[in-house]
């Protein structure tokens, strides 16, 4: 069984400032929700914002991918699960499966990439970042016992 804290979970319940004219969720709120879960989760490992930058080192996106699977609407209560696929050199892949109830609504990824704050320039994940992040491969068989292995059919393999 994976911990929560190696998929990060957290909840939330759809308010009226994420609906669009449509009347569900403006697809902004998916990336946002998303990259919450992130810097949660890297958060709850001892990797908040002011532990990166005390070193002068960061995370930025480089590239996003999201796929809308359902609507959601006001007052739906939602799942958002976070995981890092890998890291390699300055580059680590993240994640994500949003999910109301039991069904997914939503799935995607990040690619991140490490960088000197000062010169904004990519550089190698050092040692101890990368040891706080349990990384799950998408063929670990972890994410078979958590039924989540059919997530990562939906991501294109580019990003892996």
């Amino acid at each position: 069984m994976i911990s929560m804290i190696d998929i990060y979970q957290y909840d939330l319940t759809v308010s009226a400032e994420s609906i669009d004219v449509l009347g569900h969720v403006n697809n902004r709120e998916y990336l946002r929700w998303m990259e919450k879960a992130a810097i949660e989760h890297a958060a709850a490992l001892g990797w908040d914002a002011r532990a990166y930058l005390t070193r002068g080192e960061t995370w930025v996106a480089r590239e996003h991918w999201i796929e809308y699977l359902r609507p959601t609407y006001e007052g739906e209560k939602l799942t958002v699960l976070t995981w890092v696929a890998n890291i390699q050199g300055s580059h680590s892949l993240r994640r994500y499966a949003i999910k109301r109830d039991k069904r997914l609504v939503c799935v995607g990824a990040t690619e991140w990439v490490y960088i000197d704050y000062a010169t904004g320039r990519p550089k190698p994940v050092p040692a101890e970042v990368a040891a706080a992040f349990t990384v799950i491969a998408d063929d670990d068989p972890r994410l078979l016992a958590d039924g989540l292995i059919r997530l990562v059919r939906f991501i294109p393999h580019h990003l892996g």
